[in-house]
């Protein structure tokens, strides 16, 4: 990548060492992929499948019947997805409803000692952890002098405050990446954006979960984000036992509509066009058409 950074494999992580093949399986409409790897290493001779990630826990099942062994936890197993990715933790206290990990890793953290430090922290919530071990982690960084280049899993706006702020902001070289995924948490996250009031909006990265409130309430969060100078990342909501890589349809929602919001907000075409001029097809606004 332009910034140095590896890039993530496509698909799920494998490898085999020596007569066991390991599988890692991040998203659970991966797992039809993770089934045809255990077939393949097993043609090739290996006598032991093992097959884990977050992407196996809501679907333990669905992967029962080909002998493998399932779950279980691999040391570093991220650096497999991405080598120059890392973690210092587990575990978040938060538990949102349509998240994977309070229920995979629980509601209180895991530190983990002597993490390796790498340009990408995937950390499941930086600004829920323990300040003395924030501060520990930020040390190690700048002991090693390795640019934080992505705190890829981001900080949460309920907890996100000025000392937060101010500890991760001598070595975050990135985007500051929280989430607003919910009409609830507006203040909480208006506030985090007067704190980054002199960040850049392209290093102002927002989550904005779509699908699961009516169309206006995920459009109005949108456009906030927009106003307050951020740029809004859409994520239309996706089951966490999805065996395809389909948005559950709800409320005034289409998947047509899902697919339009995403593309004219991930693609930054807000910039250019409102949604209700932009046709997709045509890649331009209805008025210019």
């Amino acid at each position: 990548m332009a910034d140095g950074r590896a890039d993530w494999v496509k698909g799920d992580a494998h490898w085999r060492e020596g007569e066991t093949a390991f599988i890692s399986v991040a998203f659970t409409w991966r797992l039809p992929e993770a089934r045809r790897l255990a077939v393949y290493y097993r043609a090739i001779g290996c006598t032991k499948i093992r097959i884990g990630g977050p992407g196996t826990f809501t679907q333990r099942k669905y992967l029962a019947d080909i002998g493998a062994e399932i779950g279980g936890s691999i040391p570093d197993a991220i650096a497999r997805h991405n080598p120059d990715a890392t973690r210092s933790s587990y575990g978040c206290p938060v538990g949102c409803w349509f998240c994977i990990v309070p229920k995979m890793d629980g509601k209180t953290f895991t530190l983990l000692d002597n993490f390796p430090v790498r340009p990408i922290l995937c950390d499941d919530n930086l600004s829920a952890l323990p300040a003395d071990w924030q501060q520990h982690v930020v040390a190690r960084y700048i002991a090693a002098g390795v640019p934080l280049l992505d705190a890829n899993s981001g900080f949460e706006p309920a907890t996100f405050d000025d000392e937060v702020f101010a500890r991760w902001k001598p070595i975050l070289k990135g985007p500051w990446r929280f989430g607003y995924d919910e009409t609830t948490e507006g203040a909480s996250v208006e506030r985090v954006f007067r704190m980054l009031t002199d960040v850049s909006p392209r290093r102002k990265q927002v989550y904005v979960m779509i699908g699961h409130e009516p169309f206006d309430a995920c459009m109005d969060r949108i456009q906030r984000v927009i106003a307050w100078r951020g740029e809004p990342y859409a994520q239309p909501f996706i089951k966490l036992n999805a065996l395809t890589k389909e948005p559950r349809i709800q409320h005034d929602w289409t998947p047509l509509r899902l697919k339009q919001v995403q593309r004219w907000v991930n693609r930054r075409l807000w910039r250019y066009v409102k949604f209700e001029d932009y046709d997709a097809s045509a890649k331009t606004s209805r008025k210019a058409a």
